[in-house]
């Protein structure tokens, strides 16, 4: 059989481009009719015109589609489950280097993906113990191990790690998936028996913010209440192009360390004292203090212990032991640089008489302040210590934030 196609000669740019589909197309077609005459019912042609159905016509020029959706082995990645399959194997490597495992470790690993990490994690440690949600994942990081003399060295559990009950674990490594990092964070802190140290990667951003200092225009809570319970300290940057699919951010390995023992504090006071207090990280904590809005809170909080105390209720405050409640970000996760730095017109006026109450604890709130100096300084300059010792001359007054 022989194709009939019409000269090329007389076109140019944009009609030379529809010439060629018209002519191919055409010509299809021809094979086409001569596979049903021989009893072939397929439409070839089709095919050609699913692809072009991909491709737009704009300006003479091929207008991709949206991009296939990058697959591991058949395996389709979802980005929006924060899947992002670290492929650098240097930089698997270095991450495991840094974890400083002991072939009598247990590892936690959260979330591995197609087992890049898993299999090097295995080479060095006792036991990896991998927390996946994605049932795929967990057969494709199954199948990695069978048949090696690492299959009984790995134990997968499916589920979400938020819902689960972890075992035993010396060490964490993981990269996690970036819109559940707070969470996960404080999950593991408030793990016990305490664990050694975990190596984990996080956005950028959200890895900064674990190592910022006072002074530093990215310290917030986020900052405090985790250098609270550990220690953080940033190990690497790790460029987007390392993953597949590349996340839209770069990312940072940090490693923490818990500190035991953690102070002797009740964690619901520290995080309500810490929330009034990087509300406004920038203002002075003299003019935090004189809000309508915090007065009242404080107001209402001195009641309620009031009464308990005579209800016979206990003496002292027995501390909260679990510190899972400091990842409890709300409203605050987007973890603001500032908010409202200029004020926003509440403070008490002394000569109204229908504010007796809060001109009171005023008082009393500003009186803490000037004992420990701290009526002029701002939340964004103070250091941990400083946190902690105006909790106790708060509390010392009568003042509680829970």
């Amino acid at each position: 059989m022989s194709l009939c196609l019409p000269t090329a000669s007389s076109y140019s740019g944009k009609g030379l481009v529809r010439f060629l589909y018209q002519s191919l197309r055409g010509s299809l077609s021809q094979i086409s009719h001569f596979h049903q005459r021989s009893g072939d019912s397929s439409n070839i042609s089709k095919g050609i015109d699913e692809r072009w159905d991909d491709t737009a016509m704009a300006g003479g020029k091929a207008v991709k589609g949206k991009p296939a959706p990058q697959r591991f082995q058949g395996i389709q990645f979802q980005k929006s489950k924060g899947q992002h399959i670290l492929k650098n194997p240097l930089l698997v490597q270095s991450i495991v280097q840094k974890a400083g495992l002991k072939s009598t470790d247990i590892v936690l690993e959260i979330g591995p993906g197609t087992g890049n990490l898993t299999m090097k994690l295995l080479e060095v440690c006792k036991k990896v113990v991998a927390v996946e949600l994605d049932p795929r994942m967990v057969l494709e990081v199954t199948r990695r191990v069978q048949g090696t003399p690492y299959a009984n060295k790995l134990q997968v559990i499916q589920g979400d790690i938020l819902k689960t009950e972890l075992p035993y674990f010396d060490v964490c490594v993981a990269n996690v998936p970036y819109q559940i990092s707070s969470p996960i964070t404080f999950k593991l802190l408030s793990h016990r028996p305490l664990f050694r140290c975990a190596v984990i990667m996080f956005q950028k951003e959200f890895a900064q913010r674990l190592v910022a200092q006072p002074g530093d225009s990215l310290f917030c809570r986020l900052s405090v209440n985790t250098q609270l319970l550990a220690r953080v300290f940033h190990l690497l940057k790790v460029g987007k192009n390392n993953f597949r699919p590349p996340p839209k951010v770069d990312s940072s390995v940090v490693r923490i360390e818990p500190r035991n023992p953690l102070p002797p504090i009740n964690f619901k006071e520290w995080d309500g004292l810490i929330r009034l207090c990087f509300n406004r990280k920038n203002k002075t904590l003299g003019s935090i203090f004189r809000q309508k809005a915090v007065l009242a809170l404080i107001e209402k909080n001195y009641k309620t212990f009031q009464a308990l105390q005579e209800a016979g209720g206990s003496e002292a405050r027995v501390p909260a032991v679990d510190p899972s409640i400091l990842g409890d970000l709300g409203e605050d996760q987007s973890m603001e640089v500032d908010v409202n730095a200029d004020g926003d017109g509440m403070e008490i006026e002394e000569e109204d008489g229908a504010q007796q109450g809060n001109t009171f604890f005023k008082e009393k709130c500003l009186g803490v302040l000037a004992e420990g100096g701290y009526e002029d300084k701002r939340s964004s300059k103070l250091t941990q210590d400083d946190f902690l010792r105006l909790l106790a001359l708060f509390n010392k007054a009568g003042v509680h934030f829970t």
